[in-house]
């Protein structure tokens, strides 16, 4: 049985806590900041986690 890829555009995106949670970058923040709101772009700053119901999902992609 062959070893299974970790998918690398997911391995790109999200990170893996210490403790074992996923957190990725909030949408929106790559470009045309000068068209948004700063309070909107305050809001997106930082990381936010992974829902729930598309952890297990996600973590086998990153081969967890």
């Amino acid at each position: 049985m062959p070893k299974n890829k970790t998918h690398s555009g997911t391995k790109k995106r999200i990170k893996i806590t210490g403790s074992g949670k996923l957190r990725s970058q909030h949408a929106g923040m790559r470009h045309n900041q000068e068209h948004k709101s700063s309070t909107l772009t305050r809001r997106l700053t930082g990381t936010k986690g992974i829902a729930p119901a598309d952890v297990p999902r996600v973590k086998r992609l990153l081969g967890r």
